[in-house]
């Protein structure tokens, strides 16, 4: 990833939606999502992910942190159900650029 954002700092994909966002915006969001109060009393814990995505109706895609791995997980922003979309950035990277639709379901 970091090679990645190192390259060009973020991927649009067809429809707008930032199959990768850019460096600070990954950043930003993932420290909103672990540090905001009422978040902590309604969903799972989010201190192990990192968000880095999102397919522009809610749903955001992340690495989990702790322990590190390389799988791609999506969140799904209605139920706060979290499953795993493939094993590496490159395949999420392929399927976002190449499929329409819930690239992920």
């Amino acid at each position: 990833m970091a090679a990645l954002l190192r390259e060009c700092d973020g991927v649009r994909g067809r429809n707008g939606d930032d199959v990768v966002r850019s460096a600070g915006r990954i950043a930003r969001d993932s420290a909103e999502f672990r540090a905001a109060a009422d978040f902590a009393a309604l969903y799972m814990p989010f201190e192990p992910l990192m968000f880095f995505g999102d397919n522009g109706g809610g749903d955001r895609f992340a690495f989990v942190r702790t322990p590190p791995r390389t799988d791609v997980f999506v969140r799904d922003h209605e139920t706060d159900g979290r499953s795993l979309v493939c094993h590496d950035l490159g395949h999420y990277l392929d399927r976002a650029l190449r499929e329409t639709g819930d690239r992920y379901r």
